[in-house]
């Protein structure tokens, strides 16, 4: 018996001592994917629709423990993850993810702001089987930036950061110059 169960026993270390698993660190890290727009029709109350410029900022993304995103159950109830979040020095969002909007002024500079609607993002969990391991792909966040006839088009770039569910930041991303999308924003 001993000498069927050695030939199995041995490939199977072998082919098991192969898999490499990665080594992030425990902070997500986070880089630069790509930038797209696109446009779409939005139906608001009443059954008047309203066009509406749609940006996709994709970044990659990696973390040693696989903590990242929120389970939707968690932002309901007295103790909503949302206000942790929130409490979280150099922080201070309720959300877990930040996008700072940069947009290029008639003067040449860029201004910088985050809006409310951009102030309480929250993309899911990614690794959802509940077992710490590391992580890595790409992260789409959506951007919308509504068409109103009084607006004029500008270049705009992002800047952006994540926060994971043991409140580590990490890096943050910035849209490369030479990247930028032109969407429709109040005169200056």
């Amino acid at each position: 018996m001993k000498f069927k169960l050695l030939p199995f026993l041995f490939p199977a270390i072998a082919i098991s001592s192969c898999v490499d698993i990665p080594d992030f660190k425990d902070t997500p890290v986070i880089s630069y994917n790509g930038l797209s727009q696109f446009t779409q029709i939005d139906t608001l109350d009443g059954g008047s629709t309203q066009r509406v410029e749609m940006v996709v900022l994709s970044i990659r993304f990696e973390d040693g423990d696989g903590d990242l995103g929120v389970n939707p159950r968690d932002l309901q109830g007295e103790n909503p993850v949302s206000l942790r979040y929130a409490a979280v020095s150099d922080w201070g969002l309720p959300a877990n993810y930040e996008v700072v909007t940069m947009t290029k002024l008639s003067n040449g500079t860029w201004s910088e702001v985050i809006f409310p609607n951009d102030s309480v993002n929250f993309f899911p969990e990614l690794k959802t089987d509940s077992k710490p391991g590391p992580i890595k792909g790409t992260l789409d966040m959506y951007i919308r930036n509504p068409v109103l006839n009084s607006y004029v088009q500008a270049e705009r770039r992002y800047k952006v950061r994540v926060i994971d569910r043991k409140f580590n930041i990490s890096n943050q991303v910035t849209v490369p110059e030479g990247d930028f999308v032109k969407v429709p924003v109040p005169r200056e």
